[in-house]
């Protein structure tokens, strides 16, 4: 599914037109993204994150460094730590998904 099969799914179970589906779609994932790159949820102790009850976890973690292999020449790497987003499903949703 893309994000234009989600916006007419939207569209058709909630009977807005596409275009407020997609303003809708669009203003959600802002919203995750931009909280979580915040400076709010950045200065929290155990980073804040946004959680959805029945279907998920949206947080970030920070991933440490790493030793890895350049795989053209095989010479040993370092890859620098980075600050990863992370999505965690939730309960209900691994429930009916799994079947």
């Amino acid at each position: 599914m893309t994000k234009t099969d989600l916006i007419d799914a939207v569209a058709e179970k909630t009977g807005l037109t596409k275009k407020d589906s997609g303003e809708s779609v669009n203003a959600v994932f802002d919203t995750i993204v931009d909280y979580l790159s915040s400076e709010a949820a950045k200065q929290a102790d155990d980073r804040d994150n946004v959680q959805i009850i029945g279907f998920g976890t949206f947080e970030v973690r920070d991933r440490s460094s790493r030793k890895g292999r350049n795989p053209q020449t095989g010479e040993e790497i370092t890859i620098p730590a980075r600050t990863v987003p992370v999505f965690r499903a939730g309960k209900s949703f691994k429930d009916s998904v799994e079947g």
